[in-house]
């Protein structure tokens, strides 16, 4: 019998399901990963995995179509661009528009937005070169305040669906020419304020948690109210100020520190939740 001594268990490895390591390593959505897993197109060491669902470590070698996936690195930048009207959020357009990526610098052609803003829209958008913190980001109820001109008053019936939440049968008015959503379900608003009440046009400025799509436009479609003008002025703590259209900065100290705060709980959250399935 041996009499070497066995080293003492260290603390376990942190596992995650084997779509969110996938999709932080590659380019891939959390959706997409889990296609790529069902497809038969990663390996957890020699084996083929199709288990979107199976828990991995750090001491687990992961492959995608053969390519060894190696882990995130834990450094990550993002930052703030103002975006104006007339761009795209989105690589590449079938129609030829302007997409964001034609205005930002090249060294940032890597870096995937957090959350949209449609074509006819303008205002602050975050960017990453982490996917990870992207959908963190994204999927979080952190409030997005916009500046909003509508045709015509506020009426009574819109400041009590902006409290108390509003089911529009049809969310068409507003929504893009080939929408297949047809109906929406809107959460009361986080705050407004409205600015300017006239017959003619009306400001406000709205905080809302979610990112349904086009859901401003839709909500004041629902009302019969075109939206005008929408500006996306702050999405949690980062605040556009006076960034210039069409120009970005880095986030400062405080923002950063903020940011690694809520990173660090949600990541929390999210084991919590995944050891209660």
């Amino acid at each position: 019998m041996s009499d070497k001594k066995k080293k003492p268990a260290g603390k376990p490895l942190p596992a995650q399901r084997l779509n969110k390591a996938v999709a932080e390593r590659t380019k891939l959505s959390r959706r997409e990963a889990d296609q790529a897993i069902q497809d038969g197109k990663v390996k957890v060491g020699h084996h083929v995995e199709t288990n979107p669902a199976r828990q991995v470590t750090a001491d687990d070698k992961l492959f995608y179509n053969g390519r060894f996936l190696k882990e995130p690195s834990k450094e990550f930048t993002v930052i703030a661009y103002c975006k104006p009207k007339g761009e795209l959020v989105t690589k590449k357009d079938p129609q030829g528009r302007k997409t964001i990526y034609d205005s930002l610098p090249h060294k940032y052609s890597h870096f995937v937005p957090i959350g949209r803003l449609d074509y006819a829209s303008e205002g602050l958008l975050l960017l990453t070169d982490a996917a990870r913190v992207a959908d963190a980001l994204m999927k979080s109820s952190l409030p997005r305040v916009y500046n909003i001109k509508i045709d015509g008053p506020v009426t009574d019936a819109m400041i009590m669906a902006m409290k108390e939440g509003h089911f529009a049968e049809d969310a068409t008015p507003g929504a893009h020419a080939k929408t297949t959503i047809t109906t929406m379900e809107f959460s009361p608003f986080e705050d407004f304020k409205i600015l300017k009440n006239g017959p003619k046009y009306s400001k406000l400025r709205v905080t809302i948690s979610e990112g349904k799509n086009r859901e401003l436009r839709r909500f004041f479609g629902s009302f019969e109210r075109k939206v005008l003008d929408l500006k996306r002025v702050g999405y949690g703590w980062v605040e556009l100020n006076a960034l210039p259209e069409g120009k970005v900065r880095f986030l400062d100290k405080k923002e950063y520190d903020k940011l690694h705060a809520f990173l660090k709980k949600s990541k929390k959250d999210e084991s919590n939740a995944e050891a209660d399935l």
